[in-house]
């Protein structure tokens, strides 16, 4: 969202963009309106509540169930009496991709800084973004999307995908399916998407 936004505003700074799983999207979206109470955007944007959440187990904890819920196709969605956290526990495996070498890296780092950033952005800061219904990308976009991404399990959102409604604001747009990618394609299938992002960078020169 912020590479989009720094390319409208500043165009003559901008060579291309390349984006991993999120979609432009020109207005804000009311997830109140087509989500129930318990998905997990609703309640993280709440103050307070994704910290208490989070604060009943440790990081390496969050961490690894941030992993299982997020690199399925289903959306994490809680029930009443439940919180995200509780949608996993340790029964769950890690994706197959994901080691626990790498969930001891990751604990290590938000031990350090914590979650309060990657709660701030996006999650309370959607409601801030501008309308951008008359944007006109004037440099070429290219996205990587995986199927697996639970993102397809959003009211509209293939549709919207498939039907091309980003080509209406990005007259040079390239997307890229990888069949068996998930929510977290850049980690899962890294060399496959380093050599697309490579090869968009040799078509595109002056994006490299």
């Amino acid at each position: 969202m912020p590479a989009y936004e720094f390319a409208l505003q500043h165009p003559g700074r901008t060579c291309g963009v390349v984006c991993l799983g999120i979609p432009f999207n020109p207005a804000p979206i009311s997830f109140d309106a087509i989500m129930p109470e318990g998905f997990y955007i609703l309640r993280w944007r709440e103050p307070g509540r994704a910290e208490a959440d989070f604060g009943r187990f440790d990081v390496r904890r969050v961490v690894r169930t941030i992993y299982v819920l997020f690199a399925g196709a289903e959306i994490p969605i809680a029930k009443e009496g439940q919180e995200i956290m509780d949608l996993a526990d340790l029964s769950t495996p890690l994706p197959e991709w994901f080691t626990e070498e790498d969930l001891d890296a990751y604990a290590k780092l938000y031990e350090k800084s914590g979650f309060g950033y990657p709660l701030k952005m996006p999650y309370r800061s959607m409601h801030k973004l501008p309308n951008r219904l008359d944007a006109k990308f004037q440099v070429p976009v290219f996205m990587v999307m995986g199927e697996k991404d639970y993102a397809f399990k959003f009211p509209g959102f293939e549709t919207a995908m498939r039907g091309g409604v980003m080509d209406n604001f990005m007259p040079d747009l390239k997307i890229t399916y990888i069949p068996e990618g998930s929510h977290f394609v850049q980690e899962q299938l890294p060399e496959q998407v380093n050599d697309l992002l490579l090869g968009f960078l040799r078509d595109h020169p002056s994006a490299a």
